[in-house]
């Protein structure tokens, strides 16, 4: 499904890319909705930690597997065709879903299935949209742009959680099942009609003279990621902090009820509190600014991540209003944490390579989470869930730290070649200008985003 396409944006741009953006906020919302309704199902049925991780782990496994592969895929197919048929094979599980509850034969397996579908289509979808953002808005715009990302993220976040607690009341687990494949339709009905633009395809590959194979295109994107020692090191980084807060956030209905003796309502409260701040850490960036050198404001804000999360763990069962601070306060950190990194990211790559680059990141973030949440489920059920959230606010404030004194991650919004002259003590005559630009309007599976990216 090669297309050559030129990459520019029409005049005006505004009403495809918003039209397009529109549809997948509503199956952002259906998908928020499934989701707090199946993991409170599992929670009541089961009351397991062990099964809420083994939830979050099929959610998550196929992900990181298929990332780096479905990155250069997404590259050389066809992005529009690429999102209808991940949020179509989507709905279409989540159907089946539907209509085994809707006949009272429901298992546990039967959920797991639906997750692992989700997830393996998300990891085709989400890059896919990433990337053809990029040719559908003006560079000029896009810290625009990721700055409504993140307000809808913490919109979403607001409202999903209380409304699912609410819809549980009122629908069988089958009407709200029914509610994300209609949400899934409005996202694919626009596709129907606007055209997304495809890169132009640029032979990457040794050989000037054939079109670049799939191996190549994915050597290729592995080789760009690896060169770039900062990017390399933030995800370690992240690598090693999601190994430890997947878990913690995954397992969050477990503290709600074991800890803290709640229901519905307090995980709802929880999550919907996460959100708010979400969207004050983004005014907050947005009025701010951040530091001159955008990376201090990500290292900062994962200093009091890691701070909030130690809290957290420490909280006695009688405070969970203070919880109900803390998530806020974690809400507020996760867009400054996460929002200057997205943008110089998305300005510095090239827009034929970025759907590898995004899902070689992603991938990088999320490698350990696995491994993580198998550990996780019995050592919660035996130590409880806030031992995750002491260990992880302890290395998270440590890596925060640590960055501070690492010179290829300090100079990382140099871009990839001006950082790499930099930490070699040279100057370099094709170094990039800084790829952060001025977040001037900063406002996306878990109550707090660790993934750095």
């Amino acid at each position: 499904m090669n297309v050559n396409e030129v990459s520019e944006q029409p005049k005006p741009w505004a009403t495809r890319f918003f039209t397009i953006w529109t549809g997948q906020a509503f199956s952002l919302l259906g998908s928020q909705l499934v989701s707090f309704a199946v993991i409170w199902w599992l929670t009541q049925t089961t009351g397991s930690a062990t099964v809420l991780a083994t939830a979050s782990l099929v959610g998550l496994l196929p992900q990181v597997i298929l990332g780096p592969f479905s990155g250069t895929l997404v590259d050389r197919w066809n992005r529009r065709l690429t999102m209808i048929m991940a949020d179509g094979i989507t709905a279409v599980a989540t159907i089946g879903l539907a209509v085994i509850f809707a006949l009272g034969h429901v298992q546990i397996w039967q959920v797991y299935a639906l997750l692992f579908v989700r997830s393996v289509c998300g990891g085709f979808q989400w890059p896919a949209m990433q990337a053809s953002t990029t040719l559908m808005v003006p560079k000029e715009h896009y810290a625009r742009i990721q700055g409504i990302n993140q307000t809808l993220q913490g919109g979403m976040s607001i409202a999903s959680a209380p409304l699912g607690a609410l819809l549980l009341a009122w629908l069988p687990m089958e009407g709200i099942l029914a509610i994300d494949v209609f949400t899934a339709m409005l996202a694919i009905a626009p596709l129907f009609f606007f055209q997304v633009p495809q890169p132009a395809r640029l032979d990457v590959s040794p050989e000037a003279q054939a079109q670049p194979t799939f191996w190549q295109d994915f050597k290729a994107g592995f080789r760009y990621v690896w060169g770039w020692k900062g990017l390399m090191l933030i995800g370690v980084m992240a690598t090693v902090i999601n190994f430890l807060l997947t878990p913690a956030f995954s397992l969050m209905p477990i503290l709600v009820t074991s800890h803290f003796h709640g229901q519905a309502f307090q995980l709802a409260t929880l999550e919907s509190f996460s959100g708010i701040g979400f969207i004050a850490g983004g005014l907050i960036l947005s009025a701010w600014g951040g530091f001159k050198r955008r990376i201090l404001t990500t290292l900062t804000g994962l200093l009091a991540m890691g701070l909030g999360c130690l809290v957290m763990g420490l909280l006695p069962p009688t405070a969970f209003v203070y919880a109900v601070g803390t998530m806020m306060f974690l809400g507020i950190m996760s867009p400054i944490v996460n929002g200057p990194l997205l943008a110089a990211v998305q300005a510095a790559v090239a827009p034929e390579l970025q759907g590898r680059v995004f899902m070689l990141i992603n991938t990088m973030a999320g490698a350990m989470s696995p491994l993580g949440l198998i550990i996780a489920g019995p050592i919660a059920d035996r130590l409880g869930v806030q031992t995750w959230f002491i260990i992880g606010g302890i290395v998270t404030f440590s890596m925060g730290i640590a960055g501070l004194f690492i010179p290829a991650i300090m100079n990382f919004e140099q871009g990839r070649s001006g950082a790499q002259a930099v930490t070699e003590g040279k100057s370099s005559g094709f170094a990039r200008e800084p790829v952060v630009q001025q977040v001037s309007k900063v406002t996306v599976s878990s109550s707090v985003d660790v993934d750095c990216t």
